[in-house]
């Protein structure tokens, strides 16, 4: 608890200079936006948050089929030999983990058994606040997975860190540097009203139109200081499963990583991740002494159906057995 205080107090030291210029703003700004057409277009213009989708990000080039190593035994990929800075050292053979994982698309639906996850880099103008809060959380178990999961909602949504909550705040206090806290102001949005966030609709295509608006009330949320997970969760996670629109990549189907290794998402609903990663004897003898990193939070598990979650991975195992041994005699010196 004591923690959580000092965070408070620093997240509030960081923003308390910027309450005196934000005092009315927003119902300036709401009076602005009802009358002009400028700001209303640059609402409707600017970038989500993180950006990565499957046309344009996702690495489907060297792909393999879900029968892929199909018999053969993965090993505990948590058990291999930690990278200094963060991840796992990685040697040939099959690995798999099953991790926290994290929704980072508001307004969509939920993984469903048929929907085939592709690796792809993480993108948009807070790509590297969320990746500093994936690899931050590591080192702080006592921060609870929905506190992360409601704070990357609060970003994705495009709140403005004066408008989150308390507990929002001291999450994001504990996780992120002052300098990193200061970058969430960029590109955020207030709470639109009613009138402003119709016509902001209408603007956009069918199918942004539910995401737009789920930010919204995210933002709204975000800002009341005593909604539930429960609630927030109804706005950014839909309820039902999506149709399966991409059947050329189905469940288990394989990406080829840049480093010369394989890699697959396995979702188990939005907060679990089945990751395996098979890596062939050639990449690491042509590795040399160069060692081959797997970072988790660095890539996305996009869903080659666009009506479904993106999913942000962690180094973090669920329910590791540490009693177990690697069969491979891993040496990430050689």
């Amino acid at each position: 608890m004591k923690k959580i205080f000092l965070a408070i107090i620093t997240c509030i030291a960081i923003i308390q200079p910027g309450y005196a210029q934000l005092g009315g703003l927003l119902k300036k700004g709401s009076d602005m936006l009802s009358s002009t057409g400028l700001n209303l277009n640059k609402i409707v213009k600017q970038p989500a948050a993180i950006t990565t989708n499957f046309k344009d990000d996702a690495i489907t080039k060297g792909s393999q089929p879900p029968t892929f190593q199909e018999g053969v035994t993965a090993q505990p990929l948590y058990l291999l030999p930690k990278a200094t800075g963060g991840g796992y050292v990685l040697c040939a053979g099959l690995y798999e983990m099953t991790n926290k994982s994290y929704c980072l698309h508001a307004g969509t639906r939920g993984p469903s058994s048929g929907d085939g996850y592709m690796l792809a880099p993480v993108e948009g103008p807070k790509k590297n606040v969320v990746i500093n809060i994936l690899k931050s959380a590591e080192k702080h178990p006592e921060v609870k997975q929905r506190s992360i999961q409601v704070l990357l909602w609060a970003i994705i949504a495009r709140t403005k860190l004066a408008d989150f909550s308390t507990e929002i705040k001291a999450t994001a206090a504990v996780l992120l540097t002052p300098e990193q806290l200061l970058t969430l102001e960029g590109g955020a949005l207030g709470i639109l009203p009613n009138n402003v966030m119709e016509s902001a609709k209408s603007k956009l295509p069918k199918p942004v139109q539910a995401v737009f608006e789920a930010e919204n009330n995210i933002r709204r949320l975000a800002a009341s200081g005593n909604a539930s997970y429960e609630e927030m969760e109804k706005y950014a996670v839909l309820a039902g499963i999506a149709p399966n629109n991409n059947s050329e990549y189905p469940s288990g189907t394989w990406s080829l990583h840049p480093d010369g290794y394989y890699i697959r998402y396995i979702p188990q609903g939005y907060s679990i991740t089945k990751v395996q990663i098979f890596v062939p004897k050639e990449v690491i003898e042509k590795a040399g002494k160069d060692p081959i990193i797997y970072d988790a939070p660095y890539g996305i598990a996009c869903p080659a159906n666009v009506g479904a979650q993106r999913l942000a991975q962690t180094n973090e195992p669920l329910d590791p057995d540490y009693t177990k041994k690697l069969t491979t005699i891993c040496d990430p010196k050689k």
